[in-house]
């Protein structure tokens, strides 16, 4: 199976270029076998987001495909008879409009229908190609997170006097950076047209659009109006971020997703905190659904010396492991580290979580992650039919566990009430008040008398999956 093959990583350049249609198919109905392509892995939790088609994946592999034909040809012929008599039926007699490629994709579809696996799925063209533009970590806009929101700062439904579309989050070197958009800045026009009346999907589709065209953006700043014409390019993603915590001595390595950028922007952040002396981390999973299996297997490498990372389990029970390479710049265990995980912790970021965890190497801290424990192989089918995505693998942690529909249980629980007040982060504090208590190997405990007292078992509330903001 095509998967079965350790994930290696890829750049932004091939998914692109795996991105391609099939050549076209030949005249008739009959089935053809599509031409092959390179295998690429990645694992996620399949959730749709407003940011350009990004949708978070939980396992990918795009093309290798190989036949599955059961039985003999007098066999197969008698399989699908059926479904050729409903077929002629339909084309001789139905009094309604349709096309033959309408009643193929439809069958496709009811094939996944059929197998009652929520990660298992049929995509139309369009759906497809969105969704391997958020895989590549890139996508063609303005590069700025935005969100509809009211005098309060509680989400909204429609734009207009009591709702205003709010710039969240400019990108790192995005075309909305090099045009000086600005957190808090209020959108109220694009391109001479008021947004009231928009909802938070449609104002972002009128401003993203393909690279090298223009939009003009009518801007309230600081109570004054602004004219804003930026020139729309390809963004890259920021999934990983970092916060100082405690004074500077540890950091907050927050993953927000695992796209193609995601391991490259781990390291690059780790390494300047580790060169200006940190020797403790919180990496923050929460509410992370995932991505690609390359960046789980990458950022955990940079910490664990040796052994399996996860291990892999296909379709004909056959196991392959993902093991550390040993050249991690963090696999020192003086190095303290702790991981934040919640419900919405999901996939990609469980495979990091149950590697750190079972190594030895993290202490898990929040409420229990998600349960997704398979791996996804992505088609693209032939004369632009769409794709779909399988279910082909499943993935386990080193000791062999496999967490699906049960999740990851922290070693260290603590609930987060819904009704907090900002600033107020118990979980964090908590991850906190575990690094202080370490004795790690080569140093002693920061403070000795601080010994973390595990939280009274909760039920945690259901979370919810992606941000909260949109991405055009």
């Amino acid at each position: 199976m095509s998967n079965s093959q350790g994930p290696e990583p890829r750049s932004d350049a091939s998914l692109a270029a795996s991105d391609g249609a099939d050549d076209p198919a030949e005249a008739g109905l009959e089935p053809r076998r599509p031409r092959q392509r390179g295998p690429l892995v990645v694992a996620g939790f399949a959730v749709a987001v407003i940011s350009a088609g990004a949708l978070l994946l939980s396992g990918y592999t795009l093309g290798t495909q190989r036949s599955l034909t059961p039985g003999t040809s007098a066999e197969n012929e008698q399989l699908f008879a059926p479904y050729w008599e409903a077929y002629n039926k339909i084309a001789a007699s139905y009094v309604g409009d349709f096309t033959p490629k309408q009643l193929v994709e439809g069958s496709i579809k009811g094939m996944f229908q059929a197998l009652d696996d929520p990660f298992s799925g049929y995509m139309t063209s369009e759906e497809y190609k969105a969704s391997i533009s958020g895989i590549s970590g890139q996508f063609e806009g303005i590069g700025a997170e935005m969100a509809a929101v009211d005098s309060s700062g509680s989400t909204c439904a429609t734009l207009g006097p009591t709702c205003s579309l709010t710039v969240v989050r400019v990108i790192r070197e995005s075309p909305a950076e090099r045009a000086g958009l600005l957190a808090a800045d209020v959108v109220t026009g694009i391109d001479g047209s008021p947004v009231a009346g928009l909802a938070l999907n449609e104002a972002v589709d009128k401003i993203r659009g393909p690279r090298n065209t223009q939009i003009t953006l009518a801007l309230v700043r600081a109570a004054q109006p602004v004219a804003l014409t930026i020139t729309r390019d390809v963004v890259a993603t920021e999934e990983v971020s970092t916060a100082s915590l405690a004074g500077g001595t540890a950091v907050q390595l927050k993953i927000s997703g695992f796209s193609s950028n995601a391991a490259t922007d781990f390291k690059r952040l780790l390494k300047t905190s580790l060169d200006a002396g940190v020797r403790r981390f919180v990496i923050d999973l929460r509410d992370d659904p995932g991505g690609l299996v390359d960046a789980a297997l990458l950022i955990g490498d940079q910490f664990i010396a040796s052994g399996p990372i996860y291990w892999e389990e296909d379709a004909l029970g056959r196991y392959r492991v993902h093991e550390a390479t040993g050249s991690g710049i963090a696999t020192d265990p003086s190095i303290g580290l702790v991981v934040l995980v919640n419900g919405g912790t999901a996939s990609a970021s469980e495979i990091l979580t149950g590697a750190l965890h079972d190594t030895g190497r993290a202490t898990i801290v929040g409420t229990k992650t998600y349960g997704k424990g398979t791996i996804q192989q992505w088609i693209l089918l032939s004369n632009d039919s769409g794709g779909f995505r399988l279910s082909t693998a499943k993935w386990l942690t080193p000791d062999k566990t496999w967490i699906h529909g049960v999740g990851i249980e922290p070693d260290v629980l603590v609930d987060q009430p819904a009704d907090l007040a900002a600033g107020q982060d118990p979980q964090l504090d908590r991850a906190l008040n575990v690094l202080a208590a370490l004795t790690l190997p080569g140093g002693s405990a920061a403070n000795p008398g601080s010994t973390p007292t595990p939280e009274p078992d909760a039920t945690p509330e259901p979370s919810g999956i992606g941000p909260a903001g949109a991405l055009p």
